[in-house]
């Protein structure tokens, strides 16, 4: 993608409805995007034209005019006009003129059809016209989003970049003139591919580092450098930096642990933009950032283990504050990612630095960022082909033992069925690792495929993420082609039912321990994750999360009119139901599990339970139709 068409999509990704559209649907939007200029006082949109396009305001502002001619609205940069044209009958109802210079972005059509078929968030904006923030839901999940917005949001203009063999004259002549507060530095690739991308002229080049108005202060004034020493000899040699789908909390810790003020973003290796901590803060409203920002500050493992409380605290403010399951889901994940990246520094502080590369993975809720107060771990270690186990080994098997035993002291307990990176079978190197998920698509049986419902959800935490970022590739384009790894995956999903039986009553847990309750994970969420993740593995998707996939299963149309929908309003009320049941445990100083009562909940809640696990018991039957067993060779 040129620089033309990041800076497009860069400008649509901080505005509603495109700033919660996924790096895909904005690539597919400004591919296709057309610009026109109008200065002011002229026709934008004339009554009764004929209009395909949806209509957005890169710079400047417009008037909005009724039939009669009389003034209706005014709207300006990144705002948008025509939907209503498109929804209906394709004429302008409302006449539109530049009130100011204006750059406008035309949206053809058919991506304007696919945005409201793919994300419902976009269809609701432009079908109800939802102003921002007006309602007291929308304020609320405002004030509680940091954990879920994406740092791209927080970008306004695209980065200045020079060559390492800059002079550093030069180079703060360039920050003076765009009227920025630092500059990117590029060399030659490298040893480093996370940072290596190629330019709109097919030229290679490394991130190497970042330049800010308080490094050459520090680095070239106060050291009595050259004007003409080239930036490469100031730099620093290590390079901080966030993905661009990264969320602002995630960013906002970066920051706090490594004492910076400026994190490069980064799109596909290729840096979109600088986000300065003032940015952050500015967007931050009344949220809290938890006890987050505390992990990185610890000096010892012990020092973590004493937080663990604070998960609990941290999960009942959010649900108390109206927070919907993604959000909670969200938040808890990233909870855990921190305390297991402290305890990764912390183990390197110890052991000295990694051998050969690593990238510690994350697997189940944890991955899917639907992690609950009631967890286990599940973790594996991906190491580079480099890896020899006589002289790497010793290494990585204490570093898996001090994170995993440091995780289950700070209120994580160890894996019952052993998925941990501390078990030899699941601390391979990335060719191992791409035999094993190989082998458990082409040949399944139930061992096999009972690892692939654990590891099919999968995502780096630590370490050299193309490592992890190249299993979920393998899974995403090897699974779809093997009908029959499919339709076993589907029969295995369908082990756990919902707990209903005849006329829709419920049927209760037996087990000794929660007679006459209902368990909500086993018998809701787990298996509404499961059959989630056989269509979105069917359709080809590289999401982790359920929400997410069910947007890549819409967009495939692999599912009914309506159908996704219905099992996205079921995960989220059976979710909530367990979170919420989870809170009044905690508040009643019980250990919170997954299981409610049916008899303390009220009627309304018990109906809107039966809906729930129909929906789930509907998609269920389904799944044996749409991934039959295939006949066998006679």
């Amino acid at each position: 993608m040129d620089v033309e068409l990041l800076e497009i999509r860069q400008h649509l990704g901080r505005f509603p409805p495109f700033d919660t559209l996924s790096d895909e649907l904005l690539d597919e939007v400004a591919s296709q995007v057309e610009v026109a200029y109008f200065k002011a006082g002229t026709d934008i949109l004339t009554l009764d034209q004929e209009l395909h396009e949806l209509c957005y305001i890169r710079s400047g502002a417009v008037e909005v005019y009724r039939r009669g001619g009389e003034l209706y609205n005014r709207r300006g940069e990144g705002e948008i006009f025509g939907q209503f044209s498109l929804l209906r009958n394709h004429r302008v109802r409302y006449p539109v003129r530049a009130m100011e210079d204006s750059l406008i972005y035309f949206i053809p059509e058919a991506v304007f059809q696919h945005l409201c078929q793919a994300d419902e968030d976009f269809a609701d904006f432009v079908e109800l016209q939802r102003p921002r923030l007006e309602s007291a839901v929308e304020e609320h999940k405002k004030n509680n989003d940091m954990m879920i917005t994406r740092v791209r949001k927080l970008v306004t203009r695209y980065p200045v970049m020079v060559e390492a063999s800059t002079t550093v004259q030069e180079a703060a002549r360039q920050i003076t003139d765009y009227q920025a507060s630092a500059v990117l530095v590029l060399d030659a690739p490298g040893d480093n591919p996370r940072y290596t991308f190629r330019d709109s002229e097919d030229r290679a080049w490394q991130l190497r580092g970042i330049l800010t108005d308080s490094d050459f202060r520090t680095r070239v004034v106060a050291e009595g450098r050259s004007p003409d020493t080239p930036v490469g000899e100031v730099v620093g040699d290590r390079v901080i930096a966030v993905q661009s789908d990264e969320s602002v909390q995630e960013a906002m810790l970066v920051m706090l642990r490594h004492n910076i003020h400026h994190l490069p973003v980064m799109y596909r290796r290729r840096p979109v933009g600088i986000v300065h901590l003032s940015d952050i803060i500015r967007y931050e409203t009344q949220s809290s950032l938890y006890l987050v920002s505390n992990i990185y500050h610890q000096p010892s493992a012990e020092g973590l283990a004493r937080l663990a409380p604070d998960v609990s605290a941290a999960f009942v403010r959010l649900v108390e504050e109206g927070a919907d399951s993604r959000m909670v889901g969200s938040a808890l994940s990233t909870i855990a990612r921190s305390f297991t990246r402290r305890l990764l520094e912390l183990a390197e502080e110890s052991l000295g630095p990694p051998p050969v590369p690593y990238c510690f993975m994350a697997l189940g809720s944890m991955a899917r960022n639907e992690q609950s107060v009631v967890t286990d771990q599940d973790n594996a270690l991906v190491l580079s082909d480099d890896f020899v186990p006589e002289q790497h080994d010793a290494y990585f098997r204490d570093l898996a033992s001090f994170v995993c035993h440091g995780l289950d002291a700070c209120g994580y307990p160890l894996c019952k069925g052993d998925i941990m990176a501390t078990n030899d079978r699941w601390r391979q190197p990335l060719a191992v690792w791409k035999r094993y998920f190989t082998e458990w698509i082409e040949q399944p049986n139930p061992e096999r495929l009972l690892h692939s419902s654990i590891f099919f959800d999968l995502d780096p935490v630590f370490g050299e993420n193309v490592l992890v970022e190249q299993l979920q590739d393998l899974v995403a384009q090897h699974a779809a082609r093997h009908p029959l790894f499919l339709a076993a995956m589907a029969r295995n999903a369908l082990n756990r039912t919902p707990p209903l039986g005849f006329f829709r009553t419920f049927v209760m847990e037996k087990d000794g321990k929660h007679n006459n309750s209902i368990n909500l994970k086993r018998r809701g969420t787990a298996p509404m994750v499961d059959l989630i993740r056989v269509h979105a593995l069917a359709c080809g998707s590289n999401a982790q999360n359920s929400f997410d996939r069910l947007d890549d299963i819409d967009r495939t149309q692999l599912l009914a009119p309506g159908v996704s929908d219905r099992l996205r309003y079921a995960l989220e009320f059976l979710s909530m139901s367990r979170i919420r049941h989870q809170v009044i445990d905690i508040q009643h100083d019980q250990a919170p599990d997954n299981n409610i009562e049916p008899e303390n909940v009220s009627s309304s809640e018990r109906q809107h339970l039966k809906d729930a696990f129909q929906s789930l018991s509907h998609a269920q039957k389904f799944l044996k139709f749409r991934y039959p067993m295939p006949s066998r060779a006679k």
